[in-house]
């Protein structure tokens, strides 16, 4: 099915991003894994080319277009080249809306230039061992000193961890008040008490550094604070929708390369004489997923479309990342399937696909979770 979602301008932008990652991310992907990080010298790379902070104004040195089809195109070309640790999503897709919507005029001029540029990697803190999926959960505290904040706490999980010059700390501002008490405060790396812990192993997303962060007695200046104090969580909530319809688009973008993939092993992959694609099992298995693989991709389109509007419900947001994760999950399981011992080899890009793909039904909200915000919105 045709798909209508881009112009000539997001296709254009599809053909500047495939050259930068074929050119400058590709050929490091064994070494970057090796590390567990990216070179913070591919974020200036990518800054140079016009591919961090495409919705961020011109003056402060972004593409002046907020316009989300662009952060899926690059989104959708990292996946197809098996990209997974190149943390741009993180950057574009889950902190841009925090900086250009809840920043002020001073704090706009102090961290979106270099955070188009690449020279300041951003991350947001949300997860604690203790609290993932629920926010409110949280107990990582920032008291008011005089024209400080005094943040203390400890978070996990946190992606560009530990590339990250400037993190987004959810925070209790007040530890008495529920959801009512949770801030946003930014906090520069180089501030005394800030200190980040392991660069945490995973089964795959290897070159994703992933991280724990610890705050102790870290002191921010008041002028830290994004938003009103005490609004945090409401500003959470307007933004996840955004967050998952991400993870949703890059996961239809996985499943559509992983059957590809798989569709070109079964015309040449040959058994009792003949091409393992000509046998009816493969064809019923290759059928079924490509119709799971087009209506994902329908939905998700639709999905980003709404969004452009200004009108994509958090329960169709949830609707998309947890079915479309979960449809990518079982596709890239069924592609490994068909081929055979060699897909549990890691020199064969399905296994690979097979490891970066497990996270995505629990990052950004599990699947559980999800099917749970849609369920209060059927008035049942």
């Amino acid at each position: 099915m045709r798909r209508e979602l881009f112009e000539e301008e997001h296709e254009a932008f599809r053909e500047t991003c495939r050259s930068f990652i074929t050119k400058e991310l590709v050929p490091h992907q064994e070494e970057w894994e090796a590390a567990g990080v990216v070179s913070k010298d591919a974020w200036l790379k990518a800054g140079a080319q016009g591919l961090l902070g495409t919705a961020v104004e011109e003056r402060f040195g972004g593409g002046g277009v907020d316009d989300f089809r662009f952060n899926v195109v690059l989104d959708e070309e990292l996946i197809a080249a098996g990209v997974t640790g190149f943390g741009a999503p993180v950057h574009n897709d889950i902190n841009v809306p925090y900086l250009t919507k809840l920043a002020t005029e001073e704090q706009k001029r102090r961290w979106l230039p270099g955070f188009c540029t690449g020279e300041t990697v951003t991350a947001i803190a949300m997860t604690e061992p203790e609290a993932g999926s629920d926010l409110q959960g949280i107990r990582t505290t920032a008291l008011r000193d005089g024209d400080e904040y005094v943040i203390n706490g400890q978070k996990t999980f946190i992606s560009n961890g530990i590339n990250a010059d400037l993190v987004i700390v959810v925070a209790r501002t007040d530890p008495d008040a529920g959801h009512e008490g949770i801030s946003l405060l930014v906090v520069e790396s180089d501030r005394d008490g800030f200190q980040r812990g392991r660069n945490l192993e995973k089964i795959g997303q290897k070159s994703q550094d992933t991280a724990e962060l610890f705050f102790n007695d870290v002191r921010v200046p008041a002028a830290n604070l994004l938003g009103e104090e005490g609004q945090g969580f409401i500003y959470l909530m307007q933004n996840l929708p955004q967050e998952r319809l991400s993870i949703a688009a890059a996961s239809a973008a996985g499943a559509a390369k992983a059957l590809e993939m798989t569709k070109e092993y079964c015309r040449e992959r040959t058994a009792f004489g003949r091409p393992i694609g000509k046998f009816q099992n493969t064809r019923f298995e290759l059928a079924e997923m490509a119709t799971e693989v087009e209506v994902g991709q329908v939905f998700v389109d639709r999905c980003v479309r709404e969004h452009l509007k200004g009108e994509l419900s958090i329960d169709n947001a949830a609707m998309a990342k947890w079915w479309v994760t979960e449809m990518n999950k079982r596709v890239v399981d069924r592609c490994l399937q068909l081929h055979g011992g060699y897909g549990y080899m890691l020199e064969y890009p399905i296994a690979k696909a097979f490891l970066d793909t497990r996270v995505q039904t629990i990052y950004g909200g599990t699947t559980e979770i999800m099917k749970e915000i849609v369920g209060r919105y059927l008035d049942i």
